[in-house]
């Protein structure tokens, strides 16, 4: 069987992300989304997820953008001087090389942020990182751990099937730059966590067999999506997208994506997606499936 979750990434961001992703969900193939705890949008984003049964509601575990969610003064090795998160996953990686990162400060952090997203009365079917930060060294174990705390029974994985970013590359010109520097990410994050799956697989918890999205961030085509939907392996693949209206509060945000969300809902709404995704025998599923057949 073919199974296919459409994760859209970020919601809470601001309100129309949030409203992009509700209508990619009731108007189009989305299925699942991970929740910002601190996201500026958050309250809105959690009372839409409680009002769209069906959608998977995961939790996007963040060291790279806003203000934390527990205590300052307990997380400073994650904080720059205006008390906020600064780093990407690059920096990141570079601070856990140098010994900055205290990873009893990220666990901490991730706890919070979990558990705001449940105090809002949310039950979270999956974990990830924001910016994939959770595939770094050190990072996936936690995200395991606290997964197993929390009764989260799946993580994502994101190590990026080449067949699939191959898929998603067709179509109409592309900033060949950015789809290439994030080709390079994926395959660097297939190196640093080429064996995570066998890690959740030990601990207990559900992966996706297939996961893409990376390299095309930003960069989705309607004819990439349908060139991954007529050559969808047999298993359960996760596709990732940010799908959104890029309103004022998104266009104050320091993201790089903006006007690409709108593009991306397009995408993921229209009629000639949903049909393919009817003719070609797929089910569309999110990660509470994943975790009742592992």
């Amino acid at each position: 069987m073919k199974n296919l979750i459409v994760n859209a990434d970020d919601l809470g961001w601001t309100g129309g992300v949030n409203r992009g992703i509700l209508d990619a969900f009731r108007r189009g193939i989305v299925t699942s989304t991970f929740l910002l705890a601190n996201g500026s949008a958050f309250l809105e984003a959690a009372k839409a997820a409680k009002s769209a049964p069906g959608l998977g509601v995961g939790v996007h575990l963040n060291l790279s953008d806003g203000a934390p969610v527990a205590d300052h003064e307990s997380v400073t090795s994650l904080l720059n001087d205006k008390g906020e998160f600064a780093d990407g996953p690059e920096s990141l990686l570079l601070k856990r090389a140098r010994r900055g990162l205290v990873l009893d400060e990220v666990e901490e952090e991730w706890d919070a942020q979990i558990q705001k997203v449940r105090d809002a009365g949310i039950r979270p079917t999956h974990l990830d990182g924001h910016k994939h930060v959770h595939m770094l060294p050190g990072l996936f174990g936690i995200a395991l751990r606290l997964a197993k705390k929390h009764g989260i029974e799946a993580v994502r994985v994101s190590l990026e099937e080449s067949s699939l970013r191959a898929a998603l590359a067709f179509g109409e010109k592309h900033r060949a730059g950015i789809v290439m520097k994030q080709g390079v990410q994926a395959r660097a994050l297939k190196l640093l966590a080429r064996d995570a799956r066998q890690q959740a697989a030990r601990a207990g918890i559900a992966t996706a067999d297939y996961f893409c999205g990376i390299a095309q961030t930003g960069e989705l085509t309607r004819q990439g999506v349908e060139r991954l939907l007529t050559s969808l392996p047999e298993g359960t693949t996760e596709l990732m997208c940010h799908p959104g209206y890029a309103d004022e509060a998104l266009q104050k945000t320091a993201t790089r994506l903006q006007a690409s969300r709108q593009k991306e809902l397009d995408i993921l709404t229209d009629t000639r997606i949903r049909n393919l995704v009817a003719s070609q025998g797929i089910r569309l599923i999110d990660y509470a499936y994943v975790t009742q057949e592992a």
